[in-house]
Order: C-alpha cells, then structure tokens, then sequence
C-alpha cells in the first residue's frame, strides 16, 4: 500500500480528530478498523489537500480533517449498527429527524462508501489567527437537511464559512457531496473502481 499514507506526514500543517477512533462518532464508540486516532489517504488526495491547505491560508483559515481512508470493515459496521435498536444514545446529536434505520435511505450512509478508495475526505475550516472552528451550522455527521448544501435555516456567517470551504476544495480538485457541506472526494482519484479495508494502526 505504498499509495497510502498519513495525511499529517505529507501535508504539514493540517490538524486532525479522526471522529471513528473516539467515542465522538453517530455510533457512540470506536467503529471497526480504525485503531489508532490518524488520517490516511492516498498520494494525490494528500498532494490536492496541500493545495486546499495553502488557499484556506490565503484566506485565514486552516483544515481540521475529520476523516479519510475508511476500511470497508467500519462501512459494514456502520450497516449493522443501522440495523440494531434505537437506544437514543446518539440520536439528538447526529439524527434527530430520521430513525437510524434511515440513513442509508437518505443517503447519509452507504453500503460502498467512496472513502474506502482512499480519496475522500470528511473536514472543515478553523480560523488561524485563533484556532477556533469556523461556524458551518451544524457538526460532522449531522444527519438532517440543514447539513446540505445550500440548506435553509443556517445564519449568513455559517453560510459564507460553507461557501468558503466549497471554493477551496473545488478549486483544488473536489467535488461536493450535495448532502454533507463536509464531505468532499477527489475528482480525479487514482483508485476509483477499489474498495480497501487495512485498518488504520
């Protein structure tokens, strides 16, 4: 797997909180396959974040990558967890309108996730001058509508913050996930047809 690396090793500068290896995620623990608290990605979704990292700067911002690579075991894991009874657990905080049953039904979780081929991210902006998250109007894995692009509801600061992140990342080679502001894949991908499940170590 000498396409693959740590993301903070190739693009110095850029902060991470891998949410799957906490307890921070919609499943409420450490999700299969991620055992260690690290990014990976592959050489040119690195060299493309890079990129992305110097035009933030420019702007006075800074990336916090949530997640990267996604073993194909935590996407199985995530399907089963879907499956199981509402304990309420995770609820309000990443799905308060849908039932989890629902999350692959609209599109918030999949069977085949693109971040198993190593070249999508899930990220947002920080200011530089003070280290604090920009407002987006909502959290990572927010599961509901005001999380889509160009959702209603949010304030105009949420809604530029957006606007910036979006810029930055189609500029440097991303394509939007309509449903997530925070989820972005590579457009020119080098493994678009693989789906790989090293764990993260």
């Amino acid at each position: 797997m000498n396409d693959f690396g740590y993301v903070d090793d190739w693009v110095p500068g850029i902060r991470w909180d891998a949410k799957y290896a906490t307890w921070d995620n919609f499943t409420g623990k450490p999700v299969d396959g991620y055992l260690a608290n690290r990014i990976v990605g592959t050489r040119s979704l690195c060299a493309a974040l890079e990129q992305a990292r110097e035009k933030a700067a420019s702007l006075g911002f800074g990336l916090l990558l949530w997640d990267g690579y996604r073993p194909q075991r935590a996407v199985a894991c995530f399907l089963r967890w879907a499956e199981q009874p509402e304990d309420g657990r995770t609820k309000m905080r990443h799905y308060p309108n849908i039932d989890r049953t629902e999350m692959v039904e609209h599109g918030y979780v999949a069977a085949k996730s693109g971040h198993s081929r190593g070249s999508a991210v899930d990220l947002t902006l920080y200011h530089l001058a003070t280290g604090e998250l920009a407002p987006m109007g909502g959290r990572h894995d927010l599961m509901d509508p005001i999380s889509h692009h160009g959702a209603r509801g949010i304030t105009p600061t949420e809604a530029r913050n957006r606007e910036h992140l979006r810029s930055i990342m189609e500029d440097c080679g991303f394509d939007r996930y309509d449903r997530e502001w925070w989820h972005y894949t590579l457009r020119n991908e080098p493994h678009p047809d693989d789906y790989f499940d090293f764990p993260v170590v």
